[in-house]
C-alpha cells in the first residue's frame, strides 16, 4: 500500500509491504536503481547505508514495545532523493502515523520551514522516531519505579521474574538501537555529498538525539542493576530470617525430644518416674529448658 504526501515541491511516499507492481511504479517514477526496487520487497536483518546516483538508500531498525511485556524490532527503509523521500515498512508503525498527520496539517513545516529537499524530510521523520523511542524509555522507567515499589513492599520473590523481564527488554532495546550509531556516522559524508556540507549539521543533530537515548538506556540499565541487587539482598535477608527461625525451633525441639525419649526408655529404675506428680515434674523441666533457650536466643538477638 502506498500513501502519497505532497507539500510544495516535496513528496513523501510511505509504503507498507509494497507489491512488485508498486515497486516497479516507484522505480519508474523516481528513477530508482533496480537493486533498490528489489530490496524494497522484503525486509532485511542488517542495517546499511548506500548511495547510487542521486539516491541514498538507508535501512534502519527501531525497537518499539507493544504492551508492558513485549518488545519488537521494526525495520524502515529510507530512499532519499533531491525532492522526495520514500519510506518502506512491513507493518504498522505508530510514530509514522503521527508524522503523517503532522505532514497533512503542515504543522511540521511550521516548526521547520527550511525543508527544501528529501534529506530534510528524513531528518524530521528521524526526530519523530527518536521522540517515540524516548517515550519508550519513559515507559521502561515507570516500570522500574513500579517494580521498586513492590520490592520495598515485601514482594521480592515475585519481582525476580519482573526484573529479569525488564532486563531483557533493556538489553534487546540497546542491541536493536546500537547499529544506528554506525549508520548515522556513515550518513554524514554521504548526505554531505548529496545535499551539501551544510547538511552535516542536521545529521550531527540526529547523532546527538541518538546519544541522549543511549545515555538514557545506560542509566536505566544501571538503575535495573541496583534494583536487582537490592531485591536480592532483601530476599536473602528474608530467607536468612526464615532459616534462623527454623534453627531456633530445632534447638527448642531437640532437648525436649531428648528428655521425652530418655523418660520413655523401658528400664527397671527410672528417676522421677513413679513419684507423685512425675508427669508435671517432667513437663516443668522441659518448659524450663525451653524458656532458657528462648531467653538465651533473645539475649544474643537471634530472634
Amino acid at each position: 500500500m502506498l500513501t502519497r504526501n505532497v507539500e510544495k515541491n516535496l513528496t513523501w511516499i510511505d509504503c507498507v509491504s509494497p507489491t512488485p507492481a508498486e515497486a516497479r511504479s516507484l522505480m519508474q517514477e523516481f528513477n530508482l536503481d533496480t537493486t533498490f526496487a528489489q530490496e524494497m520487497l522484503l525486509p532485511t536483518s542488517k542495517p546499511k547505508v548506500e548511495r547510487r546516483g542521486d539516491i541514498i538508500y538507508a535501512v534502519l531498525h527501531f525497537p518499539i514495545m507493544h504492551g508492558p511485556h513485549q518488545e519488537y524490532e521494526h525495520e524502515i527503509d529510507f530512499l532519499i532523493g533531491k525532492n522526495f523521500l520514500i519510506t518502506v515498512r512491513y507493518e504498522n508503525f505508530d510514530p509514522l502515523h503521527v508524522f503523517a498527520k503532522a505532514f497533512d496539517t503542515k504543522s511540521v513545516f511550521e516548526q521547520h520551514s527550511v525543508a527544501t529537499h528529501g534529506g530534510h524530510i528524513f531528518v524530521l521523520i528521524m526526530h519523530g522516531l527518536y521522540r517515540a523511542l524516548t517515550g519508550e524509555c519513559d515507559a521502561i522507567r515507570r516500570r522500574l519505579r513500579d517494580i521498586e515499589e513492590h520490592v520495598f513492599n515485601g514482594d521480592e520473590r515475585r519481582m525476580v521474574a519482573e526484573l529479569s523481564q525488564a532486563g531483557r527488554i533493556i538489553h534487546d532495546f540497546r542491541q536493536s538501537l546500537l547499529p544506528q550509531e554506525e549508520m548515522l556516522a556513515q550518513l554524514e559524508p554521504v548526505t554531505a555529498r548529496q545535499f551539501g556540507p551544510e547538511f552535516t549539521y542536521y545529521i550531527r543533530h540526529l547523532i546527538g538525539s541518538y546519544d541522549r537515548i543511549e545515555r538514557t538506556l545506560r542509566n536505566l540499565h544501571d538503575s535495573l542493576t541496583e534494583l536487582r541487587e537490592t531485591n536480592n539482598s532483601l530476599l536473602s535477608t528474608k530467607q536468612n530470617d526464615i532459616l534462623k527461625t527454623f534453627t531456633a525451633l530445632a534447638f527448642f525441639c531437640f532437648p525436649l525430644s531428648l528428655i521425652s525419649s530418655l523418660f520413655g526408655m523401658d528400664t527397671k529404675y527410672m528417676p522421677i518416674i513413679g513419684q507423685p506428680y512425675d508427669f508435671w515434674i517432667i513437663v516443668g523441666i522441659m518448659a524450663t529448658i525451653a524458656l532458657g533457650f528462648f531467653a538465651y536466643f533473645k539475649h544474643k538477638d537471634w530472634l
